[in-house]
């Protein structure tokens, strides 16, 4: 995950893969840095985050 100008970034702020359309990928993979302790807790506040900004498109949208 990183800001658009980083070229090894594969996902952008939003959890959207760059280049691809309506595709985000929302789980541990995204993490640019690995955390030294267990990835569980991370990974589902990541799947938390997505699913509240995913929530929010399609509740502003209607």
């Amino acid at each position: 995950m990183g800001p658009d100008t980083d070229p090894q970034a594969v996902v952008d702020p939003l959890l959207n893969v760059k280049g691809v359309r309506n595709l985000r990928v929302i789980d541990a993979s995204i993490m640019p840095t690995i955390p030294s302790a267990h990835t569980s807790v991370p990974a589902v506040m990541i799947g938390e985050k997505g699913a509240h900004m995913i929530k929010q498109k399609f509740t502003l949208s209607n």
